[in-house]
């Protein structure tokens, strides 16, 4: 069995990358090609919105089991940590987490220079179980996405691309840290170093950050796309101690043999809010985020290429502990399943 084409979290046309990639996985060739020309056009709008907003993963796994530290900017960020968790009241879910259930709306959007575009609506519901198993199936404008993690391997459906999986380790959803999930924020975060004091949206934050070690990064690469980078910073209310902006950027250095190097940065930042009491743990309700993908490289006598999009989100229903969810719902297509054994 070929190993599946790995999950890409950059704009792409899949629908054209479908005829042109084989077994193996993508031509990145044939995928540069078509970015020229896919990028600034309208009817692929809504899958490069779905290929980068529809479910984008962490940067970080799940640290379960931080290294005790007496530094004195990691303590920091164990006691902006620790006042989370209390603002949270996520605490008490301790030992007895078992899962966690979520509906929710989307609007997306590209955005030019001059205003919006065209509002993409949808929705989305999202599975979890403790600790590494997720699911979401996302409607956008009559466009299905389904992504998934059963612990092993992280994957994704696309209608027009079928099943592929994640490179690298398992890691968590991206839409799961924005308030969904404060005890995976808490466990993700333990590690994170203290960057220092920041004010957002009229709020003084503590920021925290973390970074992808070169290991996560080379799993994540392959001989024509090199990750580089993936940082992401925390901002915590320092009055409220709320996860209350989320901001991460990747870079990918992609080269195909006789062309110049090309690279992609892109970066999501998401405000969070409307925190609300769920069985008396504080989940987010809605938020904004704004992504910017930023193409350059020796090939761009323009100079650099910008795309905006722009995704509002709000929560519907929230729930812990729902009887009757199982292991065998976070199974894999069957494609996956006999690629990762």
């Amino acid at each position: 069995m070929n190993r599946l084409a790995p999950l890409s979290e950059e704009p792409t046309n899949e629908e054209e990358g479908i005829k042109n990639c084989s077994k193996k996985g993508h031509s990145w060739k044939n995928w540069l090609k078509s970015q020229l020309s896919v990028i600034f056009n309208k009817k692929s709008d809504l899958k490069i919105l779905l290929s980068v907003l529809g479910c984008p993963l962490f940067p970080i796994s799940v640290s379960v089991h931080p290294e005790e530290s007496t530094n004195e900017v990691f303590s920091s960020a164990q006691y902006i940590i620790q006042h989370f968790t209390a603002a949270t009241g996520c605490r008490k879910l301790e030992g007895r987490l078992k899962n966690i259930f979520a509906t929710g709306k989307v609007a997306m959007a590209m955005v030019d220079e001059v205003g919006g575009g065209d509002t993409q609506k949808g929705c989305f519901v999202m599975w979890q179980m403790v600790p590494n198993k997720w699911l979401i199936e996302l409607v956008v404008s009559g466009q299905k996405v389904v992504a998934g993690s059963d612990g092993n391997v992280a994957w994704r459906h696309t209608p027009w691309l079928g099943s592929h999986a994640a490179k690298g380790g398992v890691r968590p959803l991206r839409r799961a840290l924005q308030g969904l999930d404060p005890m995976t924020i808490s466990a993700v975060f333990g590690p994170a170093v203290h960057m220092g004091e920041k004010c957002i949206s009229g709020t003084d934050c503590f920021v925290l950050k973390l970074a992808a070690d070169q290991s996560d990064l080379a799993e994540r690469s392959d001989t024509t796309a090199e990750m580089i980078k993936h940082v992401i910073f925390g901002y915590f209310s320092q009055r409220s101690g709320l996860l209350v902006y989320l901001e991460d950027s990747f870079l990918t250095r992609i080269q195909s043999p006789g062309n110049y190097p090309t690279y992609w940065e892109t970066t999501i930042a998401t405000k969070i809010q409307d925190y609300r009491s769920v069985d008396g743990v504080m989940i987010a309700h809605a938020g904004q985020s704004t992504i910017i993908i930023t193409r350059f490289g020796d090939n761009f006598n323009a100079g650099l290429a910008v795309t905006r999009m722009e995704e509002t989100w709000t929560i519907d229903d929230f729930a812990f502990n729902v009887q009757g969810l199982s292991m065998d719902c976070f199974i894999p297509p069957q494609e996956v399943h006999k690629d990762f054994p």
